[in-house]
């Protein structure tokens, strides 16, 4: 997992052999989102805003599970 500076998301974390993304909030809770491509990360990691980043092109296009 990588810290990032965010209002919401505190750190992500990516597994390039399964494309699983993994999204810790700053609440605490954890997601991983899955069969996500590995440029989606690189652009979500170098978002200016992960938090839009996330909202606009991995929320509602990708299966995922709150660990």
């Amino acid at each position: 997992m990588n810290t990032i500076e965010s209002s919401n998301i505190a750190a992500v974390g990516y597994d390039v052999e399964t494309e699983t993304l993994q999204v810790e909030f700053n609440n605490g809770s954890l997601y991983q989102y899955f069969d996500v491509p590995e440029h989606i990360y690189q652009g979500l990691f170098s978002a200016d805003s992960v938090g839009t980043f996330l909202a606009q092109n991995i929320k509602g296009s990708y299966r995922y599970s709150r660990v």
